[in-house]
């Protein structure tokens, strides 16, 4: 098995015996991906963005008034998604522990693939007379995606031997780049060409999120069906399925303190993940607003990032197998400093430099989300909490995200320009990088002796 900074010999608290799950078992779980990721370009990436910024600016103004006080469009849009993250973050524990408990996590993925697709579809409804309701579907659309991640990303050491885990979740990851790269060209057709379908662009966005809603849903049942029930957990005393949760995730610091080499992971992932999800969830604002790309480049660079991400993903996996998890995670972490400096220092209106930017950030950006979630199952100790664990990893995202978000808006309001908010994310880049220095460290004198 190759290891996070060389190439090591297995760790004895892994699974040795597991096997590798069938290819229909294997597919169905990337089809969640396929299913999914459409939110996360078309709601996340491009179209929504680009359409909330157009309904919420008025005569060249970008201040929206909202309960008695005025915020900037894009800082009241981090904000929201900021306090959709601080919801799931306080409902994966609860939610994880009865899931471990019952056993019944695929109900959980169903209701949270539901919840999320009709949000989806509800902004079809959303326009600017209806602020207040755009920003709640938004939030509940977010919600949705993110706390199905916790059980989605939970089956991965279940179904995956520990040395098969970074195929395996790359191949969730190209999937994923796939499918929404399909859709969003179906709702690309739709924005840039609305004359020939006899409706404005605005309608062409709103039908854009309402066939997000259905292709999750659609995707997702079928992606269902081929997941394995997990067996419910036997407790030797009741369990306050409330509590209980968070129980969870204090025993599993506990734990952490006994694995140096999964703490520090932890920890690095909390500040890299913290300035990678912000990039993504800000850029597209970022580009039409701050650098002023017009919506059509926008959407072009996003297809970009999505293409590129593919080949992407599946370099990093094999460099991983070369030259190990934690090796190759740095050079990632090195890469995405680069970029925020590019980002910050890239010229008003110059679409090129923009591209080129995009071709850049596609190639890291899925790696080093598919690398972490497999690193992070391959440092696991044995157990069948596996939801429980992989909620701790969510509460961490969640908690880094919370930060990203609101440090984004907030340095924004304060300076009036997002570049600078850009430019702060490399404090959190830098400090990830140092953390995953001093695991791989860890790891090594673990070994040595």
């Amino acid at each position: 098995m190759v290891g996070y900074g060389l190439k090591l010999k297995q760790p004895q608290h892994y699974t040795t015996f597991m096997q590798t799950a069938s290819k229909k078992v294997i597919n169905g779980w990337a089809m969640y991906d396929w299913a999914n990721s459409v939110y996360n370009l078309v709601i996340t990436s491009t179209i929504f963005p680009a359409y909330y910024e157009a309904v919420t600016s008025h005569n060249g103004k970008n201040e929206v008034g909202l309960f008695g006080g005025k915020f900037v469009n894009t800082a009241l849009y981090s904000y929201t998604l900021a306090v959709a993250f601080v919801i799931v973050a306080l409902l994966s524990p609860i939610l994880s522990s009865i899931a471990d408990f019952k056993g019944n996590k695929k109900q959980f993925l169903f209701f949270f693939c539901t919840m999320g697709s009709i949000a989806c579809s509800l902004l079809y409804f959303f326009d600017a007379d209806n602020l207040i309701f755009g920003l709640i579907c938004m939030l509940i659309a977010c919600i949705g995606f993110w706390s199905s991640l916790v059980f989605y990303n939970s089956y991965l050491p279940e179904i995956a031997a520990p040395e098969d885990r970074d195929r395996v979740s790359a191949k969730g990851f190209v999937m994923g780049y796939i499918g929404s790269v399909i859709l969003q060209i179906l709702c690309f057709v739709l924005v840039l060409m609305p004359d020939t379908f006899g409706i404005t662009t605005g309608k062409a966005s709103q039908i854009s999120f309402l066939m997000v809603g259905i292709w999750w849903w659609a995707f997702g049942q079928l992606a269902l069906s081929r997941l394995p029930k997990k067996l419910a957990v036997e407790r030797k005393q009741s369990v306050n399925l409330i509590t209980g949760g968070y129980k969870e995730l204090i025993k599993v610091w506990h734990q952490l303190k006994q694995l140096p080499v999964l703490k520090r992971f932890l920890i690095s992932f909390f500040f890299y993940n913290m300035g990678v999800q912000t990039v993504m969830l800000a850029a597209t604002l970022y580009g039409k607003s701050e650098l002023q790309i017009p919506t059509t480049n926008l959407i072009i660079a996003i297809l970009i990032i999505q293409l590129i991400a593919i080949p992407g993903a599946l370099f990093i996996s094999k460099l991983s197998e070369k030259i190990g998890n934690f090796n190759t995670l740095i050079i990632c972490v090195l890469v995405w400093i680069g970029l925020c400096v590019g980002g910050y220092l890239l010229p008003t209106g110059n679409i090129y430099a923009f591209y080129a930017l995009a071709i850049a950030v596609g190639f890291v950006m899925g790696g080093i989300q598919s690398l972490s979630r497999s690193t992070y199952s391959k440092l696991m100790p044995e157990t069948h909490d596996t939801t429980s664990f992989f909620s701790f990893f969510d509460v961490t995202e969640k908690i880094a995200i919370v930060i990203g978000m609101f440090s984004f808006g907030f340095i924004t309001e304060m300076t009036g320009s997002q570049r600078n908010s850009v430019l702060t994310l490399i404090i959190f880049f830098i400090i990830g990088l140092f953390v995953l220095f001093s695991a791989l460290q860890k790891e090594k004198k673990k070994i040595s002796s």
